[in-house]
């Protein structure tokens, strides 16, 4: 939706170290004209306020560097745009990273705030690097990239990251690509060399290019020698012997990089997008390009309303990103065969999305530690309920006001630019107070019991994990042999307490003090029977390595399956 121009006097000036030096030799080129404005007038990188919807959360928003109101287009409906993978490899813990907390940013708008995203991903499966990996494995381009993008969806599946309501491959919108490059050439904004390549013409915008980033020193494209300007960009390039090729006015050739996505993001959403996202690696030169072309294409001042980026993953001790090219990664896959995704999520969680993240053994123990505790609190909550723990009188109010103010204070984090480890904390503040309460542990039955405000306080835990993409019910892909399993220990479980409560039992009269009443020693098992515990205690201790734990609470017993990190529970 374009906005009445009567709103341009409103908006704020970007910072003014984003002005572009008109020495610097890259070329992602921004262009948008509308043509009863003057482009060069020094308002050229206004940020426009949208008019719409306001969602009541506040996101940093990297075309103004600071925290801006989330104004929508349309009513509780955010369209969504992310740059996907170039499939020529494994997916990588960087590229889960940022997947990941996209993801959980987006889990919280559609649960929390009841706003619907519609999320749009690019798979580019056309790219010089997939070319040259196709050449030295002796296969096609299109074997290679489906080989990469199929496994790309079972790693994000494997993560519980959401699909995107499509993806979008760049091979089955070339007819549009090529429609959107000539429109952006009859617009005066590209040009056509003697070699068959297209670039876009950063001089004909002027000053409009550098939304997103300081441009000063940065250096252009390489390589291209029919270019007018260092700063410009490819659109369509000419083919090369051996290479994927398409028909086009210019000759036979295939798209530049940053075309693809301006085209998709247009074709799906029109000429405006809420909300951008990528990692901050891909704003200059890739986002700063959409923008340009995007803008020159729609004859619009402002395409992208929010663009968010995620900061990058880096090896502890190492100021490197995880990279492909760097070879510094680990593969999603080999990561799963030691850390599970609740564990990778809380990873992500326990900083904030935009911030660089340190990976190493350590920061992956502090998550596998707080999931734990997570776990583990709602765990004794359910035995409480279920009248395996018995305690003293607890504190019931003081639990019901705790459990509310968390609440206030989640929502209000998740509406300050998806403040997680904010949120995570007042979680773990909430569990720290309901521990101190069912500390006051005893073995009498007597005192008045309080499960409603425990049952609150684990639904909500658990609603809140869940809104995160943090399963703590489990609910994976159950196999029948899975279901038959859980049965199975639970009679295992369940026969050994009976065994286990038939041991316990004492002799038939303690000795008592005649005055107090009192028993004058502790009471013990029948010495027959001690050897039916001593049974039971093996038999519990030998199920542990093999993942089966079971916890004695008094003469009741409960157990959980746990798998590297994972559990089920009775």
């Amino acid at each position: 939706m374009r906005l009445p121009l009567a709103l341009i006097a409103n908006v704020r000036l970007l910072n003014s170290g984003f002005r572009i030096r008109h020495s610097i030799h890259n070329g992602v080129t921004k262009t948008s004209l509308l043509s009863s404005h003057n482009i060069c007038s020094g308002a050229e990188r206004t940020w426009i306020k949208p008019a719409g919807f306001d969602t009541g959360v506040k996101t940093y928003n990297s075309l103004t560097k600071q925290k801006e109101p989330l104004v929508l287009a349309q009513e509780r409906i955010a369209t969504w745009y992310s740059c996907g993978p170039t499939v020529y490899d494994h997916a990588h813990l960087g590229h889960a990273c940022s997947y990941v907390r996209f993801d959980i940013l987006q889990r919280i708008l559609s649960r929390i705030f009841e706003i619907n995203v519609i999320h749009v991903m690019v798979i580019t499966d056309i790219d010089d690097k997939i070319i040259q990996r196709s050449l030295e494995q002796n296969i096609s381009p299109t074997v290679l990239a489906r080989m990469h993008e199929e496994e790309f969806k079972r790693d994000m599946q494997a993560l519980r990251v959401l699909p995107p309501a499509v993806y979008m491959r760049v091979t089955d919108n070339i007819p549009q690509i090529v429609a959107f490059i000539k429109r952006i050439i009859g617009n005066g904004h590209a040009y056509v060399t003697s070699q068959g390549n297209v670039y876009f013409d950063t001089q004909s915008i002027g000053n409009r290019y550098g939304k997103l980033v300081n441009l000063g020193g940065i250096v252009g494209e390489l390589g291209a020698q029919d270019k007018r300007d260092p700063r410009d960009f490819a659109l369509w390039k000419a083919s090369k012997p051996h290479e994927p090729h398409w028909e086009s006015p210019w000759g036979q050739g295939r798209p530049g990089w940053h075309i693809e996505c301006s085209t998709i993001a247009s074709s799906v959403f029109g000429s405006q997008l809420d909300i951008h996202s990528g990692g901050i690696d891909l704003a200059f030169p890739h986002h700063e390009n959409e923008i340009a072309q995007s803008e020159a294409y729609h004859q619009c001042e402002q395409w992208g309303n929010y663009f968010l980026h995620s900061g990058h993953l880096h090896l502890k001790g190492s100021v490197e990103k995880m990279s492909k090219s760097l070879k510094n990664y680990v593969t999603i896959k080999d990561f799963l065969k030691s850390y599970t995704a609740n564990e990778f999520r809380l990873f992500c969680l326990l900083t904030r999305y935009r911030s660089a993240i340190d990976y190493s053994d350590a920061s992956m123990s502090e998550a596998r530690s707080t999931l734990s505790t997570i776990s583990a609190f709602c765990h004794n909550a359910q035995a409480y309920m279920q009248g395996h723990l018995q305690c003293q009188p607890i504190e019931e109010g003081i639990l019901w006001e705790r459990l509310s103010a968390t609440q206030s204070s989640v929502r209000k984090a998740l509406a300050d630019d998806f403040d997680t480890p904010k949120t995570v904390d007042a979680i773990m503040s909430l569990i720290h107070h309901g521990n101190y309460e069912k500390k006051k542990m005893c073995l009498k039955v007597d005192g008045p019991r309080s499960p409603a405000v425990f049952g609150a306080m684990l639904s909500y835990v658990r609603e809140i994990m869940d809104v995160f993409g943090v399963d703590l019910l489990d609910r994976k892909e159950v196999h029948d042999s899975s279901g038959v399993l859980n049965n199975v220990v639970e009679e295992l479980v369940h026969f050994r307490s009976e065994v286990r409560k038939f041991a316990l039992s004492v002799e038939d009269q303690a000795p008592q003090d005649p005055l107090t009443g009192s028993e004058i020693q502790k009471r013990h098992p029948q010495p027959d029977r001690v050897p039916l515990l001593n049974a039971c205690d093996a038999f519990r201790n030998n199920l542990a390595p093999l993942g089966v734990h079971i916890k004695d609470r008094g003469t009741n017993s409960t157990w959980e399956i746990t798998r590297r990190g994972e559990t089920r529970k009775n």
